[in-house]
């Protein structure tokens, strides 16, 4: 039964700021949340969300000012006495021991038994096995966390939660690696635990998922509150004005003018085959695609599908765990035998899934990581010798021009909200003009004023005669951007539509393995 949420709030931030050293996360906010409800709170990369919720959290102390919850003054100085007080937090990035059991995650820092008496894990599953049928929220206890897809992994986290009588539960970005399934059905979950009285603060930047899921949005800028609206009586357009601060417009074709493609390729795969390592079974069994010159060529299929392995494939061409077989030509070359390093001198830039693990050094300056795979270049070195002078001044050009904070080139990377870092690889990447453009997630975690930033980018790239090919897990993406559209299946191509015959449903049929003839 849903509860009274008429009454007095459930939490209230009285006042908060937040400072680290001379950057002010939160300025002085000032905001209230009602108990059984859905509250998103959304605002630009860098406005401050994470941090206010982490200060709910309890993982840092307020500057000034007063966190109340049922009343009461609770500022937390760490997790514990707010999970002891029924707040429960599921991080962007999962915090799972993936060569353990789920159970047994689950359970890891929540059985308070004494030294060398055994967990009760009978009692333990018994409990969750009624957690699971309460909530709607099914996994397998016995089966290793390394061995889940995202969203399954994601369900551990908040099984994990409800299992410590969490009633808070924060989210942060909790759809950004889901497949369209999975944030589905996370919704009807989050919509049940509200029904049985669960307070949920989601912090997003995606508008729609507001609109389809929120009671009520907070919206930060630039460290502050700026409007608390009713979700049902607003809409995307007031919201994302609000956020940014100004009109936002995503329809990047609407004034774009057809551009000549140039029929020679600057990618070509021909009978790729890549083997699941270890195994004889193939991750891409026989794959053949072309990016010509001019056109943005979009992959959409739910993630697992072989877009991870296609890209390496054509990074690393040379190394065979990558490419079993097949050729990898760009603009004309054949690149089977090229390293990493020769192949983007051949004209390639890549926006990587993973910016953590195979984009960034997090702790390494902004200055330093614009500068990655760029020291050749004669702006930034001459005879051997770096020229820090040039790196800088490009590198505050690129902060500006990307909207990227804090401005400082010489702030630590690992100090930069998530979409402000994929702004600094994507300011990186985009620094020369390649002849081909390999964006992989593009816009994973940005808001929505960066996605507008950098879907006008790559077009423009696109304008100019670069060959892009685009892998999304946003369907949305695929359909702004793509002039043909490629729907990838178990490592395969199963269909293929041009912008113009695009239809959203089609696409999502032969993304589910839907078969040509079965569509109607």
């Amino acid at each position: 039964m849903k509860k009274d949420n008429s009454l007095s709030p459930l939490i209230e931030f009285r006042h908060i700021r937040k400072e680290f050293g001379p950057v002010i996360a939160n300025a002085d906010l000032n905001f209230f949340v009602k108990e059984a409800n859905i509250h998103a709170i959304i605002g630009e990369n860098g406005a401050g969300k994470s941090t206010a919720m982490k200060m709910l959290y309890g993982m840092y102390a307020p500057t000034e000012g007063q966190i109340l919850l049922r009343g009461q003054i609770c500022n937390f100085h760490s997790p514990h006495p707010a999970i002891a007080k029924g707040i429960g937090m599921v991080h962007q990035h999962f915090m799972l021991a993936g060569s353990h059991s789920v159970l047994d995650n689950i359970l890891l820092g929540a059985e308070a038994t004494p030294a060398f008496f055994p967990i009760k894990r009978k009692k333990a599953k018994e409990e969750l096995c009624h957690i699971m049928e309460q909530y709607g929220i099914l996994a397998s206890l016995d089966a290793l966390v390394g061995d889940l897809s995202v969203g399954e992994q994601q369900r551990v986290e908040i099984l994990k939660i409800l299992y410590r009588k969490s009633e808070i539960l924060i989210l942060d970005e909790p759809t950004a690696v889901l497949t369209p399934q999975e944030i589905k059905d996370l919704f009807a979950n989050l919509r049940k635990m509200r029904e049985q009285g669960k307070t949920i603060l989601i912090i997003t930047h995606k508008l729609k998922e507001v609109m389809a899921l929120a009671d009520k949005t907070t919206v930060f800028r630039a460290g502050n509150v700026v409007a608390e609206k009713v979700v049902k009586e607003s809409s995307v357009e007031e919201l994302s004005q609000l956020m940014v601060g100004r009109k936002v417009d995503l329809r990047v074709r609407v004034n774009a003018k057809p551009v000549p493609v140039i029929d020679n390729p600057v990618l070509e795969i021909k009978n790729l085959c890549v083997l699941s390592q270890g195994s004889k079974k193939a991750k891409i069994p026989k794959l053949n695609l072309n990016v010509r010159a001019g056109e943005i060529v979009g992959i959409a299929g739910v993630e697992g599908n072989g877009q991870s392995e296609l890209i390496k494939a054509i990074i690393f061409a040379k190394e065979k765990k990558y490419r079993n077989s097949g050729s990898i030509i760009i603009d004309g070359i054949n690149a089977n035998n090229y390293t990493c390093e020769e192949i983007r001198k051949l004209g390639v830039s890549l926006l990587a899934e993973n910016r953590l693990k195979e984009s960034l050094l997090l702790h390494k300056t902004l200055l330093e990581n614009y500068l990655l795979g760029h020291h050749q270049n004669e702006k930034f070195q001459n005879k051997g010798f770096l020229r820090w002078q040039n790196i800088k001044q490009e590198t505050i050009t690129a902060l500006n021009e990307y909207n990227i904070h804090p401005r400082n080139p010489l702030n630590m990377v690992a100090e930069l909200s998530g979409g402000n870092q994929q702004k600094l690889v994507v300011a990186r990447e985009l620094l020369h003009a390649p002849k081909l453009l390999i964006a992989a997630q593009p816009t994973r975690g940005v808001d929505i004023g960066a996605i507008e930033s950098i879907h006008k980018k790559i077009f423009s790239l696109r304008n100019a005669g670069t060959g892009i090919l685009l892998l999304s897990a946003e369907l949305d993406e695929i359909l702004a951007l793509s002039d043909r559209i490629l729907v990838m299946f178990n490592g395969e191509i199963v269909a293929e539509f041009t912008h113009e015959d695009a239809d959203e449903v089609k696409i999502g049929f032969f993304m589910g393995g839907g078969k040509i003839g079965e569509a109607s």
